[in-house]
């Protein structure tokens, strides 16, 4: 008898009945599919980063050896097991792993987090298990995670994976670790090993941390289905199959990384993960792999770029597509990508609906410059009234885009609120963005709800950057804002209003933030010093003076660099 299905979640008889009499929902899970490639196909490559190249037959072999080693000490379907890795291929072990045996991966703990915030989460969720790699994120070269993490009395084992790069010999979870800092930590008799894999695809197995306009993060729910079907649909559109290699430039804890995953895993071809040491060249990795498909942000293609212009020839290089999600990219951007051959794929989309959203190979450059393209296969949208997301918009209105479809989400974990409140009255997702879409369909992106700086296609919260800086003793009133920029898209900004009779500068403040526990990967890289900030009529900041006025040449914001650390 299969397991309870212990996690509430969206899922319906209703939704369930419509996405598989469409099509778009299926019964094969992501394991299965590795399952399958495996054996028509063993010795096809399925993995690979800068020092191992994994089979499918090898993959499998990690998996069902990591998926047993966890049901051994005592993880219980649907229980949450959290990845706090760079991007290597254990976290796509520890994925399927999870979609066999119906564990949920939790892969989105990020670099920029604190040793303080990843407890945090792993606390939310309840992880059972935790994998880690020694001196990772934002303060884990200073903050021992492994003792703490044995603290917590619901985590059963605490996976040590060393760096594959300085450690040669470490290896994929599914094979036995060296090192594991909860040897003797196991609070239960260990499970029965070896079971049959779960057949249910439509289980939670991904579960996503994002962050809404209040900077605190939301777990976002997918089951196998929902990954699924928006990976069979951007294969199918640009024509992705076995053949193809899938360079993904976002790491393995990015919702666009584990999209790049899936796919591979669901049309069989190889994913290469971007684990390349600073310095070393891009357009080389790209030439040694053979890549044809890449994910990333603009900033990544903004690097791609400069190195193809400084090369008098880019070799046999064979990429052909190349989604780039996360912020708006310059249309010269575009334009030069495709003189060398590359057809971007503008797009859209968020952790709750996956890359529901892009252009076509075919499509005329014009609308790869100015739109995100039109929704894939088993997706849709509809522009809802900015002051009203009850009352749908005219055609050709900028409003809120509101979606629907077979990649939505399940729900936000343990978060019924934070669920209903996503939703309109006629059971849209409302995303909190701005957009208009024309007579063919395709969306136009005009802004956001939120005040959300995307450096890089990172989300940078201000709320915290200014409460913090409130703590100085100087600061009377402050305001992280966003500044444009030619490679990144924006950078931090913070304004501040100093007390009167009082003064600091850029690097007493970037020190106070620090100390305070600000990221060193939120810190502000721009100091703009005034007299006074325009407020509205309850006295909140208008932050769109501030970057007109930056944009305008009526403020001069100072660069400033925090230093400690990197």
């Amino acid at each position: 008898m299969p397991a309870q299905n212990t996690i509430l979640s969206l899922l319906s008889a209703e939704r369930l009945t419509e996405h598989y009499r469409s099509g778009f929902w299926r019964h094969d899970t992501i394991y299965s599919l590795v399952e399958q490639h495996a054996r028509r196909s063993p010795d096809y490559f399925a993995l690979r980063d800068c020092t191992r190249r994994v089979t499918y037959r090898q993959l499998l072999k990690d998996a069902d050896t990591f998926a047993g080693d966890l049901a051994r000490r005592g993880v219980r379907p649907g229980q949450r097991v959290s990845v706090w890795l760079p991007s290597r291929i254990e976290t796509a072990v520890a994925l399927i792993a999870c979609s066999r045996n119906g564990y949920v991966c939790c892969p989105s703990l990020h670099r920029e987090y604190t040793v303080a915030e990843v407890l945090a989460l792993l606390t939310r969720t309840r992880s059972a298990v935790l994998l880690v790699e020694p001196g990772y994120g934002a303060d884990g070269d200073r903050q021992d995670v492994f003792s703490a993490a044995l603290e917590l009395p619901f985590l059963r084992h605490v996976y040590r994976l060393e760096d594959a790069l300085t450690h040669p010999a470490a290896t994929a979870p599914g094979s036995p670790l060296s090192r594991t800092a909860g040897e003797g930590a196991e609070r239960s008799e260990a499970g029965e090993g070896g079971a049959s894999p779960t057949p249910d695809p439509d289980r939670v197995v991904y579960l996503a941390f994002t962050s809404g306009t209040t900077g605190v993060p939301k777990g976002v729910m997918h089951s196998d289905n929902t990954l699924l079907a928006n990976a069979r649909a951007v294969a199918a559109d640009w024509r992705l199959g076995a053949e193809t290699v899938i360079y993904s430039l976002s790491p393995l804890s990015h919702n666009l990384g584990i999209g790049a995953l899936v796919t591979a895993m669901a049309v069989g071809g190889e994913l290469v993960v971007h684990d390349l040491p600073k310095g070393r060249s891009l357009l080389d990795r790209l030439l040694e792999t053979r890549a044809t498909y890449l994910v990333g942000v603009p900033t990544h293609a903004v690097d791609l770029l400069a190195e193809l212009r400084a090369r008098s020839s880019s070799g046999e290089l064979r990429v052909k597509g190349f989604r780039i999600s996360g912020a708006p990219v310059p249309g010269e951007v575009i334009a030069e990508l495709m003189a060398h051959g590359i057809v971007p794929q503008s797009g859209y989309g968020m952790t709750e609906t996956c890359s529901h959203q892009y252009t076509l190979p075919d499509d005329d450059p014009r609308l790869i410059m100015e739109t995100a393209g039109r929704c894939c296969p088993g997706f849709e949208i509809r522009i809802w009234r900015e002051d009203d997301p009850d009352t749908e918009a005219a055609f050709g209105e900028i409003g809120q885009i509101g979606s629907r479809g077979a990649s939505l989400m399940l729900g936000y974990f343990d978060d019924q609120i934070a669920t209903e409140e996503a939703f309109n009255s006629h059971g849209w997702f409302m995303t909190g963005d701005l957009g208009q879409v024309d007579a063919n369909g395709y969306l136009r992106i005009r802004g956001r709800l939120k005040d959300v700086i995307i450096r890089g296609g990172k989300k940078i919260y201000p709320a915290p950057i200014e409460a913090l800086a409130l703590r100085h003793p100087a600061i009377e009133r402050a305001a992280a804002f966003p500044v444009a920029d030619t490679r990144l898209g924006e950078k931090v900004g913070l304004a501040v209003v100093l007390r009167s009779g009082m003064a600091s500068d850029g690097a007493a403040i970037l020190e106070h933030l620090n100390a305070a526990g600000l990221s060193k990967f939120d810190m502000p890289e721009y100091l703009l010093a005034l007299d006074h900030m325009k407020l509205t009529a309850t006295g909140k900041v208008v932050k769109r003076d501030l970057v007109d006025g930056v944009r305008e040449g009526r403020f001069h914001p100072i660069p400033v660099r925090w230093r400690g650390g990197l």
